[in-house]
């Protein structure tokens, strides 16, 4: 009979250094850009599901609309069958696997002690809506401004990831308060 493992054996890992992971960060750009000829996005995947989930609702008005049929296409390949989709369906396994081998997998709701579990929700659901807003107005999402686009000293991606750090140093001080 096998024997249960230990607390020790149970505990989470500590986080990668981040140096190396900067690293890995970049083998994995390169390696992107090499195997498959484009850079890290993320955006691109979330708006290929809503332009497929539109076609199926209304087909009229995914066909007569251009931001959906930029994602449709002339109907010869399906919206889904997409790099993008199949990066991010590889992001969320693989980032599943790294959490469970460093034993980080559990449930619950990452908080400071004075914001409530819904609060915090709210929260998470309203900065994620600006960012999807925020990602179609900059033509590009964090990963596919920052990384690929600023690995391609892409000015534009530079003034994005600066904006990004000055608004988040920005807004630091009055959201850290919930968090400490």
């Amino acid at each position: 009979m096998e024997s249960l493992p230990s607390l020790d054996e149970l505990k989470p890992k500590p986080y990668m250094n981040p140096y190396f992971a900067g690293i890995g960060l970049g083998l994995v750009l390169l390696a992107s850009f090499v195997i498959m000829g484009r850079g890290l996005g993320a955006s691109g995947a979330f708006s290929s599901a809503a332009a497929w989930l539109v076609q199926q609702i209304a087909p009229k008005h995914a066909a007569s609309n251009n931001f959906y049929a930029e994602y449709l296409g002339d109907g010869s390949v399906h919206p889904l069958k997409d790099w993008l989709v199949f990066e991010v369906i590889g992001l969320f396994i693989g980032g599943f696997l790294s959490a469970k081998l460093a034993h980080r997998v559990k449930g619950g709701i990452e908080k400071g002690p004075r914001f409530s579990s819904g609060k915090r929700l709210l929260f998470a659901f309203l900065g994620g809506g600006l960012m999807g807003i925020g990602a179609k107005l900059a033509r590009g999402c964090t990963s596919g401004q920052a990384l690929t686009g600023g690995a391609v000293l892409n000015l534009g991606s530079w003034a994005f990831m600066m904006s990004v750090f000055a608004g988040g140093y920005a807004l630091a001080y009055f959201l850290r308060r919930q968090w400490i």
